[in-house]
């Protein structure tokens, strides 16, 4: 460490200093060479196995746990379920009084047929990779933390859960009914997505919603009795100007795309609307879901076509409430003790973060590495924020032991 105030006990300090730089990134860059896109069971089963090993120096019960079955609507209509990747669980003293979340994924937005497959220093200390900020480097900040925790005095009176879900870029349909479970009855939690590359924590998020809308018409002849069918397309093309209707301060409504036709020839029987809400309060996701099924309901009417709503508001939003903020206030008090500047913002993106949020939970949802352009294949990785976000999580979880912030 390069200061020790005289707010760190020689406790803490004596933990901080058990955090490796050197070891935290050869984590990352073994972790970030393999494809573990969110759709690569066969990547996802190497990080995985990789990854129960690694968390097994932790002292607790390591399981690779089967999701929820999740459904998706086809390009036909019909209603399939997806195979997704198992779920890494640590359980460390589950009779302890204070009980903390922590989570992260191991999946990519990069499929195993993605170019972007290998790691590039782009310059000293910046490192160019999939995943490595989003976030495997998280997953590393995490364990490196819990293990400096684990050798201090107080890490025996600290239980926690960990969560590392293989679905969480599409959603975390397989994984939710975990996150539920294991937030019930946690004091705090903290999710490891990547922070700016200046250092600033994503504060309050909207909800995002999405949905596949089946429509289910009559076919007929375009030019002999098109009168007699029932025109899907049109009626998804309805819907979909309708929805983009409800656009206001408070909800974003995007119509992505249309599944669906027939030959030039041919009243279309059949289309699929698959549209995205981003509501920035339960308030606005209560209307925007109520409006949904009305609409639904008029096109029925008007178009005398079947209509089959699928799918949910599976990231509710996320505000900053009384207990969010103490655990923020909390983060940036340890922050200033270890010489950074901590702050936060609003964001639209969403995360695990609103789904524990959901549950009552105070959570700090991007206490992984700085770092940015995520998503894309210019992700980056500030090597030296490894070990300083992992200073920040094991002294935040110190003091959250000590009672020194909730």
């Amino acid at each position: 460490m390069t200061t020790r105030p005289a707010s760190l006990t020689a406790s803490e300090i004596a933990c901080l200093e058990r955090i490796d730089q050197t070891a935290i990134l050869a984590q990352v860059e073994h972790w970030a060479s393999i494809n573990s896109g969110s759709g690569n069971l066969a990547g996802l089963a190497q990080t995985a196995a990789l990854l129960a090993d690694a968390f097994s120096a932790l002292p607790g019960e390591v399981r690779l746990v089967d999701g929820a079955p999740v459904e998706a609507v086809r390009t036909d209509g019909s209603i399939d379920t997806i195979e997704r990747g198992k779920h890494l669980v640590v359980s460390v003293r589950p009779g302890a009084n204070l009980r903390l979340l922590l989570t992260g994924h191991m999946d990519t937005v990069f499929p195993a047929d993605h170019p972007f497959q290998s790691l590039t220093w782009l310059e000293p200390g910046v490192l160019n990779g999939p995943g490595v900020a989003d976030m495997k480097g998280g997953i590393a900040v995490m364990l490196a933390a819990l293990k400096a925790v684990e050798a201090s005095p107080l890490g025996a009176s600290i239980g926690y859960d960990l969560l590392i879900n293989s679905d969480e870029e599409v959603g975390s349909a397989s994984s939710a009914p975990l996150i539920a479970g294991l937030a019930a009855g946690k004091v705090a939690a903290l999710t490891y997505e990547p922070a700016l590359p200046d250092g600033t924590l994503a504060g309050e998020r909207g909800g995002s919603g999405n949905f596949s809308i089946i429509v289910t018409g009559r076919s007929a002849h375009a030019g002999r009795n098109p009168h007699e069918g029932r025109n899907a397309l049109v009626a998804a093309a309805d819907l979909a100007v309708r929805l983009k209707a409800l656009t206001r301060d408070g909800l974003s409504v995007n119509p992505a795309k249309i599944d669906g036709g027939s030959a030039n020839n041919v009243v279309p029987d059949h289309a699929i609307l698959r549209i995205n809400f981003r509501p920035q309060s339960l308030e606005m996701q209560a209307f925007a879901d109520a409006a949904l099924r009305q609409l639904a309901d008029e096109i029925a009417a008007a178009h005398e076509v079947g209509v089959h709503v699928h799918g949910s508001f599976g990231r509710p939003p996320k505000p900053i409430d009384p207990g969010a903020e103490k655990l923020f206030g909390l983060v940036k008090r340890c922050g200033a003790d270890l010489g950074l500047d901590i702050s936060w913002r609003g964001t639209g993106g969403v995360c695990d973060g609103n789904n524990i949020a959901a549950c009552g939970v105070p959570v700090v949802d991007t206490m992984g590495v700085r770092g940015g352009a995520i998503h894309s294949a210019d992700e980056f990785l500030i090597a030296d924020s490894l070990a300083e976000r992992a200073r920040l999580s094991a002294l935040t979880i110190l003091r959250l032991a000590e009672k020194r912030g909730l």
